[in-house]
């Protein structure tokens, strides 16, 4: 990412880093609890580094890409569709004997311009449909689940259900959900179906009728017959925050289980824009005990099956800002995931792996 010199990529792993590899890693804690260790990655990074290829295969036991099968990605035009670079990360998992999640198929943040441009024009029911029919037949078997649809309860545009106004909503309603799923079940009866949100994670009264409306939105659909099997919590959390995690959270998954759903940990990092302090030592512990205290709540309950961080490594993060900056702190790269820039773990690293192990079955 550019704007910070983390200097020259690496050109080998660093002896703490092959420390943690084999029966020592991410994935071979987590196997044993039957829960999946995985990690978000974009794929040109992970074709140019081979010692990134390197410490991904062995950490991980799943991968998702960070934007290339989302649909801005992956469908150019019309009746143009490109898998080239999701393709490659599909390889890279079979060669290393992981598996693939498949991230999004309906998200109004991907939504391409020639839609945007002819949406009142095309039949954008049509349109998604033969997008999910495509990118999942063209996958059919090969990816373990799919994000089906992508943040959809948004309580401040105003709808009575808190739907978002999307394109896709202002076009079909909120009957477009329940078609995306039942057309993603057609076309891969094998892959799990999953709802993924964010802004669920504290106790604060925004998050918690964002909570109650998509358990609202989800029961509607179990009542419905709508195919769905699990509920990603994407888990953009921070460190400092003024905020209290526990209760509502805790009850939010509870109910996930009882409905009979799995839950996904999907896009975990730990934002530190808010510790003012520049040590970084003190720094590393503080964004490690959040990891601790946010698994150790998630992985409790049986429901939780995987947990995916939004990346590896702190030398490519979208927290350190898409012009490559953070937003509070300019001049100071965040260390928000379990490996450094030099590929070295991190108590991160350790806080996550530990609380694998206390995972309950």
């Amino acid at each position: 990412m550019p704007g910070y010199d983390f200097g020259p990529l690496p050109t080998k792993l660093p002896p703490e880093a092959e420390a943690v590899k084999g029966k020592n890693s991410l994935q071979a804690h987590a196997a044993k609890f039957k829960v999946l260790a995985g990690a978000a990655v974009p794929v040109r990074a992970l074709q140019a580094d081979p010692v990134f290829q390197e410490l991904v295969a062995d950490q991980y036991g799943i991968l998702v890409p960070e934007n290339e099968l989302k649909m801005v990605a992956i469908r150019p035009s019309l009746d143009k569709f490109d898998f080239t670079a999701s393709d490659a990360l599909l390889a890279f998992t079979k060669q290393h004997g992981m598996k693939l999640r498949g991230h999004t198929l309906v998200w109004h943040g991907s939504v391409p311009q020639w839609v945007r441009q002819q949406s009142s024009t095309l039949d954008l029911r049509k349109v998604m449909v033969e997008h999910i029919q495509t990118v999942m037949g063209h996958y059919k078997g090969q990816i373990q689940a799919w994000d089906v649809v992508n943040e959809a309860i948004l309580p401040s545009d105003g709808d009575p259900n808190g739907m978002r106004k999307t394109v896709w909503f202002n076009a079909m309603g909120p009957e477009y959900i329940d078609l995306a799923f039942r057309t993603a079940r057609e076309a891969d009866p094998n892959a799990k179906l999953s709802y993924n949100d964010y802004g669920v994670e504290y106790d604060k009264e925004d998050q918690a009728e964002k909570r109650r409306l998509i358990l609202a939105m989800v029961r509607k659909m179990k009542a419905a017959n709508v195919p769905i099997d699990a509920i990603g919590v994407q888990a953009h959390i921070r460190v400092g925050f003024n905020q209290s995690m526990g209760t509502g959270l805790k009850e939010y998954i509870d109910a996930i289980r009882q409905m009979g759903l799995d839950v996904y940990v999907t896009e975990l990092d730990v934002n530190e824009d808010d510790v003012t302090y520049d040590d970084v030592g003190k720094r590393d512990a503080a964004v490690a005990e959040t990891y601790r205290q946010f698994l150790t709540l998630m992985l409790s309950n049986p429901a939780t099956k995987a947990v995916l961080t939004w990346g590896v490594s702190d030398r490519r993060t979208w927290l350190n800002g898409f012009n490559g900056h953070s937003q509070k702190f300019p001049n100071r790269p965040q260390r928000c995931l379990p490996f450094d820039a030099a590929y070295k773990p991190k108590p991160a690293f350790f806080a996550i792996r530990d609380s694998f192990d206390h995972k309950k079955i």
